[in-house]
């Protein structure tokens, strides 16, 4: 299910589901080609391909915080299965789940968070309101 933000014809319809699929490739949401990070997890400031501004995106602790929930889930499920299955050696812990608790998030952040900047560039979300957007706001102060 694809889920369109209406605006004016102009500005066009944004499509969430290629917003943040884009996303988690860590490419550009709006054309899906240009790189969407120039550092590990610092958001370029445009788009090389398309030219969108890409610098005014906010995910802040979203991310992360879905990391958590995820890595949780997984080792806590990890741990069940393993339990269920015998008797268990606490050192299969210490050196099974600690490692993994470190190198999960680190591996799934960029896609969360390229995800979460999809999100609210479909969206129109902090910034990526568009010109006729930000001129309009302006102009009621």
């Amino acid at each position: 299910m694809t889920i369109a933000i209406e605006t004016d014809a102009a500005e066009g319809e944004r499509s969430l589901a290629k917003a943040m699929l884009n996303g988690v490739a860590c490419r550009c949401p709006r054309c899906g080609k240009g790189k969407l990070y120039r550092a590990y997890l610092k958001v370029g400031d445009s788009c090389s391909v398309c030219g969108e501004t890409l610098s005014h995106a906010r995910a802040d602790d979203f991310p992360p915080y879905i990391a958590i929930f995820i890595v949780g889930h997984v080792l806590v499920g990890w741990m069940l299965h393993a339990e269920m299955a015998g008797p268990v050696d606490p050192m299969l812990y210490v050196w099974t789940m600690i490692p993994a608790a470190i190198l999960l998030p680190i591996v799934m952040l960029p896609s969360i968070k390229g995800a979460v900047v999809g999100l609210q560039w479909a969206f129109r979300m902090h910034g990526f309101a568009g010109k006729r957007a930000a001129e309009g706001l302006g102009s009621d102060q």
